[in-house]
């Protein structure tokens, strides 16, 4: 026996917490004396031997060992336990006397397994039971399915997903693998790479390994330093695939050759759809008949796996094997492919896919076919296909310079239908000077999605400087570099972008070319009314920015009633965020939802995460705090899809926010510190001060008063680390809550002059509630009652259950410490119901503590169940699990990490005193929860 093999700490297996929890409770049950049995299949690389390992690792009390060979002591009892990890090929055990001896019966595999489980508990880790021999199979196969409870052994088997190696493990418990996610392929790359690979050569490998962490792992140590910093070009393809692929390329090898062939058309008519959209199932006909193959010689691809059909597409069991089918082939065989499928597009409305085919087949540069393939790409179609045949016009022309502009443009169309690694991809084959202008343009505009915003702004000013000649470009060009200076809490940086719009274009109204977004320019215009309604934005925001409040406001709230008749996105975005300056929340949930709609139809794809980011900020400052919470999880999903961390920032800190509201302090310290991480990286100012507002008023509902005032007053306080100046005010009435509860006056004063004159330009119908109850908390004695009945009047007309809530309990409050307990009791209590209504579970618990000081019992004081002592997050996370869900699918389901779902979990279990999934879901079934 090697000793080297006894695992003490396995490597952490990033992406499989869900796995993980289930194979730890297999061990728990195995520790308690109750076996079960549990089969893992995958493909190659997906990390099965790795799980095998921690299983086995994971017996504490135990020994591992991992023969490769025949095994000469392959299976020793432990401190009580017994533990075995095999590997194929190599005989099974067939006696506790004589662990090498072939040929083993069905029977005695299952009498040594009771046997060695009646004397300790036992785990049998047989890992690669696919490549075993068929006796050993079918002995592995019986004793899994005979072994009981009772008889204190455990079976863990891991094989391939290939159905020709598992008949004998068929009906057994099965756990399939799938691919990483993003983010644990993300992490995983990090690892590899020490956190060192240049963001596109970290969406390449992502892309490249298809969630594959093994082929992951192989290409990432193929290539060298200044390849993962980005100074050097990347090879194509990324070294490394041979070994993952060609695992997955054997499937295919032992088809017939005229099945070997249709697979090759799939995969080539595949190549360019969108990622699991599969091959169209009638042109691999058409294709297969111009080939004299007929259609059914696909049936022996479909039984063996390797691909299913579902009506009107084809698709692989796994993209990597398609990878495999194509790469495997000959370069002539792959072109032939390529020309069949051609020919069998035919039709007018075919033209572009056809193309795209033959510019596959293609064996050098061919001016006329590009022309043709940038002439399709004009025509109104998807963004993916605009990119795609725009690449591949630019891989066939010869001139540098029209070559970069075919590159930039497919760059941006690249962009707008979401994929930032692509375009980043194709920015990097541009290299002529004259086209630098486009491809600045891109680079800030993918930087402004996903990047330092202060790079994204020099790259947009740059580019609408040497776009001066294109007035639409460099005007949509200046307006991004103006979102970018916003972004960074940078005000002089927007006033100056939108200083350099030029004059015609920011006019009002007037006819001309106008301020048009890349997403207008490119996707057809904006038409008269958005025109109309973009030149009073810029108009409008200049007057603000310049001093000139009321005629900004003016100019503004034209915008927003004009943007009624405006139907394109991002018009009815730019009209919300002047909603949201001049304080017309509900004209900002207006127009965010109507811009949301017409994303959802229209596209593009790259804009749904913005405008639900920015609906579910009109709806948090509307007071909607629930639908903005659905909002922002909708937007946080679709933003790490995107590839946009700079918009999952804003949503983390929105959903932060409305974790405080609901005292949920464990989630929102997780939002405001994901938040917070992009923002610092990024130098997004306005996520940096919602993140630190958000988790300042949880630690004012939790009574922690000087921890938030502490944190509050860099934000509303004149100094160098002042906050963003779309955040700060709204921030000042929670710092002179915190403040002078906490009895910390100094700068309240001065905070509280400065909201009085933002007040009085604003809408917003919170503001002057909100004014009078910063006055009442500054205000002497003898005043203090009038401001805060004043307060609540005004409450009254606004509306906002939360809001007049904390008014309700700071004049309850003051009235109680002022021994006036009989006044106090009916705010309080008021304000508790109110709390409990919009659902801020912690503020309904600080109005609680002070009724109960006010000498008033409240409701539920008596008993509690058991998931009272749980956090809303745990309570979320705790009824998801016992529903059946794993790690994983909470984390998708909750938008948070399967590291935080583990955390949560743990803390679930200890307080409610339970060891497992299935006593936590007995416990809320008995409870009634």
């Amino acid at each position: 026996m090697n000793p080297s093999t006894t695992v003490h700490s396995p490597l952490r297996l990033y992406g499989r917490s869900g796995e993980l929890a289930l194979l730890d409770e297999l061990s728990a049950r195995l520790r308690d004396g109750c076996g079960s049995t549990l089969v893992i299949t995958g493909p190659p690389g997906l990390g099965r031997s790795a799980l095998a390992r921690h299983a086995v690792g994971n017996q504490r009390e135990g020994t591992v060992l991992h023969t490769r060979a025949a095994p000469a002591e392959a299976l020793l009892p432990y401190s009580g336990l017994h533990a075995l990890l095999c590997s194929a090929p190599g005989p099974l055990p067939g006696s506790a006397d004589d662990v090498t001896r072939p040929g083993t019966a069905p029977t005695a595999l299952l009498e040594l397994l009771r046997t060695l489980g009646a004397e300790s508990p036992l785990l049998l880790c047989v890992d690669d039971a696919h490549a075993w021999d068929r006796d050993s199979r079918i002995a592995l196969g019986f004793a899994a399915r005979r072994l009981a409870p009772r008889d204190r052994a455990a079976v863990l088997l891991t094989a391939t997903d290939d159905p020709g190696g598992q008949d004998a493990f068929t009906g057994l418990p099965r756990l399939r693998l799938g691919p990483l996610d993003d983010a644990a392929a993300g992490e995983l790359i990090d690892r590899l790479t020490q956190g060192r690979a240049d963001p596109l050569v970290r969406d390449e490998l992502r892309r490249e390994a298809a969630g594959n962490p093994g082929l992951l792992t192989a290409l990432a140590a193929r290539l060298t330093p200044d390849q993962l910093a980005g100074h050097a070009p990347l090879p194509h393809p990324l070294p490394g695939a041979e070994r993952v692929l060609s695992a997955y390329a054997a499937r295919a090898e032992a088809l017939p050759a005229d099945t070997r062939l249709l697979l090759l058309l799939a995969a080539a008519a595949e190549e360019h759809e969108p990622e699991g959209a599969g091959a169209d199932a009638a042109l691999l006909m058409r294709a297969a008949r111009l080939a004299g193959v007929d259609a059914d010689r696909l049936l022996p691809a479909e039984r063996a796996g390797a691909l299913h059909s579902d009506g009107p597409r084809v698709r692989f069991a796994h993209p990597l094997l398609r990878t495999a089918v194509l790469r495997g082939a000959p370069l002539p065989r792959r072109r032939a492919a390529h020309r069949l499928l051609a020919a069998a597009l035919d039709g007018p409305h075919l033209t572009l896919p056809r193309l795209v085919q033959r510019a596959c087949a293609a064996g050098g540069y061919d001016p006329f076919l590009a022309d043709a393939l940038a002439g399709a790409a004009i025509a109104p179609r998807p963004h993916t296909d605009r990119a795609t045949a725009l690449a591949r016009a630019a891989e066939l022309t010869a001139d540098e310079t029209l070559r970069g502009l075919r590159f930039s443009a497919a760059a941006e169309h690249a962009w707008l239908d979401g994929e930032p690694g692509r375009a980043r991809a194709l920015l990097a084959r541009v290299r002529a000077v004259p086209v630098s202008g486009p491809a600045h343009h891109v680079r800030g505009l993918i930087a402004l999605c996903d990047g330092p915003v202060a790079d994204a702004r020099e790259s947009l000013l740059a580019a609408a400087a040497l776009l001066a000649d294109d007035a639409d470009r460099a005007s949509a060009a200046l307006l991004a570099a103006a979102d970018a200076a916003w972004a960074m809490g940078d005000p002089h940086g927007y006033a100056d972008a939108l200083a350099r719009v030029p004059a015609a274009v920011a006019d009002v109204p007037g006819p001309g070319p106008s301020p048009r977004s890349a997403t207008a320019s490119r996707a057809g215009g904006s038409g008269p009314d958005g025109r109309e309604t973009l030149g009073r934005y810029v108009a409008g925001m200049r007057a603000v920015f310049a001093g000139r409040t009321a005629a900004g406001h003016a100019l503004l709230r034209e915008c927003v009633e004009a943007s009624g008749r405006a139907g394109d996105p991002d018009v009815l975005l730019r009209s919300a965020a002047a909603a949201l300056v001049v304080g017309d929340v509900d004209a900002a949930c207006r127009a965010g939802a109507r811009a949301l709609a017409a994303v959802r139809v229209h596209g593009p794809r790259v804009l749904l995460p913005p405008a639900l980011e920015r609906l579910a900020y009109a709806e948090l400052r509307a007071g909607r705090h629930a639908r903005a919470r659905v909002h922002a999880l909708e937007g946080l999903r679709a933003a790490r899809e995107l590839g946009r961390r700079n918009s999952a920032a804003h949503l983390h800190a929105v959903l932060a926010l409305t974790a405080s509201l609901e005292g949920d302090a464990d989630a929102c310290a997780e939002h405001a510190g994901a938040a917070g991480a992009t923002a610092a990286a990024h130098g997004l100012a306005q996520a940096a001060s919602l993140a630190v507002w958000a988790v300042a008023r949880t630690d004012l509902a939790a009574g922690r008063c000087a921890e938030a005032a502490a944190r509050l007053r860099p934000l509303v306080v004149p100094g160098p680390r002042r906050g963003h100046f779309a955040v700060m005010m709204l921030a000042v009435p929670c710092f002179v809550e915190a403040a002078v509860l906490a009895g910390r006056t100094d700068g309240t004063a001065v905070a509280v002059e400065e909201f009085a004159v933002w007040a009085a330009s604003t809408a917003d119908p919170l503001a002057p509630a909100q004014l009078a109850r910063c006055r009442a908390l500054v205000a002497p004695p003898e005043e203090a009652a009038a401001r805060y009945e004043e307060a609540l009047a005004h409450h009254e007309r606004a509306g906002g259950d939360f809001e007049r809530a904390r008014t309700l309990l700071l004049y309850g409050q003051w009235l109680r410490r002022r021994r006036r307990t009989r006044e106090a009791r009916g705010p309080l209590r008021d304000a508790l119901v109110a709390f409990e209504r919009c659902g801020a579970r912690g503020w309904a618990d600080r109005a609680g503590g002070e009724l109960r000081a006010a000498g008033e019992a409240v409701a539920g004081d008596a008993g509690s169940g058991p998931l009272d002592r749980l956090t809303p997050q745990q309570r979320r996370i705790a009824h998801h699990v016992a529903e059946g869900s794993t790690n994983r699918e909470v984390a998708l389901r909750l938008s948070v990490s399967t590291r935080t779902v583990d955390h949560h979990l743990r803390n679930v279990f200890a307080l409610l005193g339970v060891r497992s999934r299935t006593e936590l879901a007995r416990l809320l079934e008995r409870s009634g929860a």
